[in-house]
């Protein structure tokens, strides 16, 4: 039973990461076949990931309440509606709004997966967990070559109607496939006052933020921006997108060796690392930080269950996933402003500063987390 219910929400988030990325593919066709001005291809991902934050908080209580098992499939049958409403869509306007619907439905993929496993797999949940998200990421490969290949055959709104009834047929055995543990007591309040947890919530809003943002829109864009070719754009997409597999693969097992916050603490300078190369325009090691090292953001969410009692992981954990996702859209919408008004170095020295200073105010956590 274990395994099968890490094998189906492992399909529900490959399905939230797939969508999530499906965009950068699809731009191009989206702009010629409903004639899209030059600056809707680009806000075209927003409203996902505003979608998705605004859910999280009353997500967290719905998953301590009433439990995954019912929880995430709801939510992906109004991802399934969103997709059809996408595939159909002759305006920006109806796009968006199924973007939005898409983003509603997938944020429990993840947070209902973490709240369910926090029950299934108590003793090694980092290691299982980020094992989950390792094996989801692939869902951003497949929304590069793999979908391009798809959208040739089927068109893009082939594709979205085909993923619709997948999507309801994971929902469905989501639903018919998983049990849940009782939900017990609430406490938003209680999780708004932990200062540690909220240290943790800014840094998922710097680090999962600059993560996402980059690899969901500006990595490409900047890429294209050097004037490097199609292909080439993609095989660094390719290389960022892949070492954010290896890294989700990895980040919970040296978590659960070495103690989260210590990870959590290198991993995020390296990222950092990662924005000052690409400052230096050293694209290949920059990309492959960047994608490997960005993955570790996930164990925030490793990190919000140990600061918080177990009837509250729900929402503890969304709390800090609303940051990082609520970080996702700001930063993706605020590096376009910066770009426009102030050009690319400066609006990722902008991400890099705002990461610093998230680790700044989270040393005092890992001198607590030593010992």
């Amino acid at each position: 039973m274990a395994a099968r219910v890490f094998f189906l929400f492992a399909l529900g988030y490959f399905l939230s990461y797939f969508y999530r990325s499906a965009n950068a593919v699809l731009a191009k066709d989206l702009s010629q076949e409903l004639g899209l001005g030059p600056a809707e291809p680009r806000l075209m991902t927003s409203p996902f990931y505003l979608a998705f934050a605004a859910a999280q908080l009353p997500l967290g209580g719905l998953l301590d309440r009433v439990g995954p098992r019912a929880v995430t499939p709801a939510l992906l049958l109004v991802a399934a509606l969103g997709s059809v409403v996408f595939g159909l869509a002759q305006s920006f306007a109806v796009l968006a709004l199924g973007r939005a619907l898409i983003g509603v439905g997938m944020a429990a993929a993840l947070m209902g997966s973490m709240r369910a496993f926090s029950l299934w797999f108590p003793r090694n949940y980092a290691t299982v967990s980020t094992l989950l998200v390792g094996l989801g990421a692939t869902g951003g490969l497949m929304a590069a070559t793999p979908l391009a290949l798809l959208k040739e055959a089927l068109g893009w709104r082939g594709v979205f109607l085909l993923g619709a009834f997948v999507v309801a047929l994971v929902a469905l055995a989501l639903y018919l496939g998983v049990r849940n543990t009782p939900p017990r007591g609430n406490g938003l309040g209680e999780v708004f006052r932990n200062g540690r947890l909220l240290r943790v919530a800014f840094l998922a809003f710097a680090f999962a933020g600059s993560f996402l943002a980059l690899q969901t829109l500006w990595a490409g864009d900047y890429a294209y921006h050097l004037g490097l070719t199609a292909l080439e754009v993609g095989n660094l997409l390719f290389l960022y997108s892949g070492g954010a597999v290896l890294g989700f693969l990895v980040s919970g097992y040296l978590a659960d060796r070495l103690g989260t916050a210590r990870v959590l603490l290198a991993s995020a300078l390296l990222f950092a690392l990662g924005l000052l190369l690409l400052l230096l325009k050293a694209l290949v090691p920059a990309y492959a930080l960047l994608g490997f090292f960005g993955a570790f953001n996930i164990l925030t969410l490793t990190q919000a269950r140990e600061l918080v009692p177990s009837h509250l992981v729900g929402r503890g954990t969304t709390l800090v996933n609303l940051f990082g996702i609520g970080g996702t859209f700001l930063l993706q919408w605020g590096v376009g402003v910066a770009v426009e008004a102030l050009g690319y170095a400066l609006a990722f020295g902008g991400l890099l500063a705002l990461l610093l200073l998230a680790l700044g105010l989270y040393l005092p956590l890992l001198h607590k987390s030593s010992g």
